[in-house]
């Protein structure tokens, strides 16, 4: 299922536009994000890339190992996040019924014999929330043993809505990709449109993003918890809208509504990345209120809304451990802003 290494990396497509700015200009310093720089190429051999923008300029743009402004970055969970924002584009245009709907009137073709007495009483929120109380396990690190099963499997919907659902894990938060993968699945079964054609519709083409890929399941349905793959600048558009409350250059795109939701805590996560909101991670750093989507190798969009800065990482994501950035975060990033 990977993409060509060629389409990952191919220097033949313009790079993506984004208004370019100096540190200075926004109250940012200079000093402190060329230690950031030094620090990554010093101690992260992984990273691809570093990012950040602040009051809408582009004030950090580095790229490491061969990586440049046009290539594509394998996305991994936070894909997630954009299956999230996706969702909630279709339920604003009334093509979603609302998300306490339950999911199995809706996904009843894909469901089989072997349906759980309990799945009638699991909601498109308990999907976006990761409190379906689907049976699963999770590491501490997010890990996934099950997920190569649901991989093997040709009808990854009907695997997701087979396995058993707990009465005393339902509203209680677990990392589940397979609720992450059925919001596609109902998001194909509303529109006609697979995830990756909604958003090359209603998503990417307003926001100019030209050069994307996004890998299908064996259904051809998008696959909602990774497969997309997008350029840095690119993820710092979608970024910089989610953080202008949708808009981007003076065009309502995202419900507000959906993103005021989406980014801000809907039930307690995990200690280590944070609480979680719908599809994204939500929480403080050094008293900054933040929304993240993560993927694993360190896959990143940091929103910071007190701050205006999104910030990207991006690096190798097939690795099996990876030094997470956020030390770049507080040891420099952050305190380069000047309140």
């Amino acid at each position: 299922m990977e993409q060509p290494v060629s389409i990952l990396t191919s220097p033949s497509v313009s790079a993506p536009f984004f208004p370019h700015g100096e540190p200075e200009e926004v109250g940012c310093s200079a000093e402190l994000l060329e230690a950031a720089h030094q620090t990554i190429q010093q101690r992260y051999p992984k990273m691809h890339s570093f990012l950040m923008v602040r009051k809408g300029q582009l004030i950090a743009e580095k790229y490491y190992g061969g990586y440049h402004p046009n290539a594509l970055n394998d996305l991994r969970s936070a894909t997630k996040s954009f299956t999230s924002i996706l969702f909630g584009m279709a339920v604003h245009k009334g093509e979603l019924p609302p998300i306490d709907t339950p999911v199995l009137p809706f996904l009843k073709k894909h469901a089989t014999r072997r349906i759980h007495p309990l799945l009638s009483r699991v909601t498109f929120r308990h999907l976006l929330t990761m409190t379906s109380g689907f049976t699963w396990q999770t590491g501490k690190k997010l890990g996934e043993p099950l997920i190569h099963r649901f991989h093997r499997n040709q009808k990854w919907a009907s695997f997701a809505l087979s396995l058993p659902v707990s009465e005393e894990a339902m509203g209680s938060f677990q990392y589940r990709s397979t609720d992450s993968h059925l919001l596609s699945v109902a998001l194909s079964e509303a529109t006609g449109m697979d995830a990756y054609t909604y958003a090359r519709h209603h998503l990417f083409s307003p926001l100019e993003i030209h050069h994307s890929a996004w890998t299908p399941s064996p259904e051809g349905h998008s696959m909602g918890h990774v497969g997309l793959y997008l350029t840095s600048r690119d993820m710092a558009k979608f970024g910089q809208c989610c953080l202008n409350e949708g808009k981007w250059n003076g065009q309502q795109i995202m419900p507000q509504e959906w993103l005021q939701t989406a980014l801000t805590s809907q039930t307690a996560g995990y200690p280590a990345f944070g609480d979680y909101g719908f599809q994204w991670w939500t929480g403080k750093i050094d008293g900054q209120s933040f929304s993240l989507a993560h993927g694993h190798g360190g896959q990143q969009i940091y929103l910071f809304p007190e701050l205006d800065a999104v910030i990207i990482f991006t690096q190798d994501s097939h690795v099996s451990r990876w030094k997470n950035p956020r030390m770049l975060l507080e040891k420099f990033i952050l305190k380069a802003v000047e309140l």
